[in-house]
């Protein structure tokens, strides 16, 4: 640990000789307000970087029109009004997505050695997430505007789409106003929607779909139907959905899904997956059977049995 103390104190020390920058040769630049600011002196910033606190010499030009002062060399460097490189933000983002941000500040000063706040996690990670959002919104709206890019590639064999959606613990402010699942009391929980995109071209000897190993790229949100559904659409598109020869969309029978299913991936062949199906068997073993166990497993056993012959039969006559 002293070892590697030592060389962030090297590291930090070439990398604020690096960041000195000369006085401009060019004494003005534009200013937004169609003006020129003129350059003035250099300014020094504290940055912390993954080898630790640097120190930032740039120039600074100021507008005698609007009085607006501008440091290009931040906008260079991507540290625009903020303390922590890009390498920093990306860490904290990194760890502020897999657990609580107290823990991820922890991580960072065991594993990096870089002595953060609980909320700079916070507050980088959020950043960072809603800039991945606002750029995934504009990867949708161009493609309500049938504006994507032609994926090239060979073709695809299968590609299955499958989504879902599962309620996720949230803290209660998020929860305002929205009903719960029991009447008359308060929601815990939002609902997240799943999807994800993968592909298959192999059987099993007992003859059962496998899907491609490392072909599962995923997506997800807490939206309603119809914005998740593009999103999802987007996410089927880069994967090679236009290069598709066989078309699926698995998902439990819920309406909002075949619904999905319908408007962004027509012709698609419609799948229940096996759980939930097997669900329904369970529904109808109660009912035929409400006050015998005994005879309900030997009923449920034997036809879950003939309902996964005949669904494998039916998937590898409509996909293989």
């Amino acid at each position: 640990m002293l070892v590697r103390s030592a060389m962030h104190q090297a590291g930090a020390n070439e990398l604020t000789e690096l960041l000195r920058f000369p006085a401009p040769d060019r004494g003005a630049i534009p200013c937004a307000c169609g003006q020129r600011a003129r350059y003035r002196e250099l300014r020094s910033k504290r940055l912390l970087t993954a080898v630790g606190a640097v120190e930032v010499s740039r120039p600074y030009y100021l507008c005698a029109d609007c009085h607006q002062g501008q440091f290009p060399a931040d906008l260079e460097l991507d540290i625009a009004h903020t303390g922590f490189s890009p390498g920093v933000r990306r860490m904290q983002a990194l760890v502020g997505q897999d657990a609580s941000f107290d823990h991820g500040r922890e991580q960072l000063q065991r594993l990096a050695g870089l002595d953060l706040t609980t909320k700079s996690v916070e507050r980088s990670a959020e950043a960072i997430g809603a800039d991945i959002a606002r750029q995934e919104q504009q990867e949708i709206q161009r493609a309500m505007q049938l504006d994507l890019p032609m994926i090239l590639g060979a073709p695809v064999p299968v590609l299955y789409v499958e989504m879902d959606g599962t309620g996720v613990p949230v803290v209660k402010q998020e929860t305002v106003g929205r009903e719960g699942k029991l009447d008359g009391l308060p929601a815990h929980t939002r609902e997240v929607k799943l999807g994800c995109v993968f592909t298959q071209t192999s059987w099993d000897q007992d003859g059962y779909a496998q899907r491609d190993p490392d072909s599962t790229t995923y997506t997800g949100a807490i939206e309603n139907a119809e914005q998740f559904g593009k999103r999802l659409y987007v996410e089927a598109w880069k994967r090679g959905w236009s290069r598709a020869e066989k078309k699926v969309v698995i998902g439990d029978g819920a309406p909002w899904i075949w619904n999905i299913a319908k408007e962004h991936f027509p012709g698609a062949i419609e799948i229940v997956d096996l759980f939930h199906a097997r669900q329904h068997l369970w529904d109808l073993a109660r009912l035929l059977y409400p006050n015998d166990t005994k005879r309900r497993n030997v009923w449920i056993g034997l036809h879950q049995t003939r309902s996964l012959a005949a669904l494998t039969a039916s998937v590898r006559r409509r996909v293989g």
